[in-house]
């Protein structure tokens, strides 16, 4: 998997097939998508015709891809994926994702109460996880794994598994470093990506609160960067590599996607890493309160295992 790919969450109808264009004429090969973002068919098309004009063959691609909550089921897993696979013109994805430890009512893409949720008691992860395994099995998929899933959740999962979890998709930056998740994925084998890298200020005003700090304009980001001439988001995207870890940050400007790959180039000194590291607060851009609704299954405490 290339370590630097394009994210292609909040990326807008009409902007994310241009930007597909654009990524992969600059080199990018690694495309991370989701079928709750609501742009595959778009994102299908862009990388159909990319293959077509010959800037790039399917094999040198690679394209991750979530199942959504509402389809945890171990029969709705495999439908889910073909769904995916005829959006985004694929006979296969590199990777495929439970995108949530949180399981929906099938058909409601997003809950509306507490009775549209289902809790893990009665649709255990171990099952979704069997689909995951038969869509790996019907060659649907080579690689499957997850996103958003804490330490204890992996292991409990693995545990069980006949292929064990070979991907975990976190949010990840200095902010946020998650050193005891990261260091238990190195010791079990277990990849890691992640995502927000740059704290995803361009989220909606509805999951940003009214104090948050601002990755990209705090001051010591800044000041790095102009000590190892690069922008801000070189620096972060530098450091979510310096790591180990995979990093897709999302553009749809034709100059940030070219500025974005460049960070790969990009070799941080240890005198800029300590400094990046003493910025850990445990923030959470994404805290998933979206999904603790009263009277529902799942809380904060429930979801993290912190």
């Amino acid at each position: 998997m290339p370590a630097l790919g394009l994210g292609t969450w909040k990326s807008a109808p009409g902007e994310v097939g241009p930007a597909v264009r654009e990524a992969v004429r600059l080199g990018y090969r690694h495309f991370d998508c989701a079928a709750i973002y609501g742009n595959e068919a778009e994102v299908g098309a862009a990388l159909a015709a990319s293959i077509a004009a010959g800037e790039v063959q399917r094999a040198d691609l690679w394209i991750t891809s979530k199942l959504w909550n509402d389809c945890h089921r171990e029969a709705a897993v495999v439908p889910a994926l073909q769904r995916t696979l005829a959006d985004l013109r694929l006979e296969y994805l590199d990777l495929y994702l439970v995108h949530w430890p949180v399981a929906q009512r099938e058909g409601i893409p997003m809950p509306s109460g507490a009775d549209d949720f289902v809790s893990l008691e009665e649709l255990p992860l171990a099952e979704t996880w069997r689909g995951m395994e038969a869509a790996h099995g019907a060659g649907l998929c080579r690689h499957i794994g997850v996103s958003n899933f804490s330490s204890t959740k992996l292991a409990t999962l693995a545990a069980g598994a006949h292929i064990a979890p070979e991907l975990n998709q976190v949010e990840l930056h200095p902010f946020l470093q998650q050193d005891a998740l990261l260091s238990w994925c190195r010791e079990h084998g277990v990849a890691v990506t992640a995502y927000s890298p740059l704290g995803s200020p361009d989220r909606s005003a509805s999951l940003k609160a009214h104090d948050e700090p601002e990755l990209l304009g705090d001051p010591r980001v800044g000041a790095i960067a102009a000590r190892v001439g690069a922008t801000p988001a070189q620096v972060l995207l530098a450091w979510a590599l310096a790591r180990g870890t995979a990093v897709i940050p999302k553009s749809v400007d034709p100059g940030r996607l070219a500025q974005n790959l460049a960070a790969a180039e990009l070799v941080l000194g240890a005198q800029d890493l300590r400094e990046l590291q003493s910025l850990e607060l445990a923030r959470r851009y994404v805290t998933g309160a979206f999904w603790t609704v009263e009277g529902g299954p799942y809380t904060l405490a429930n979801l993290w295992d912190e």
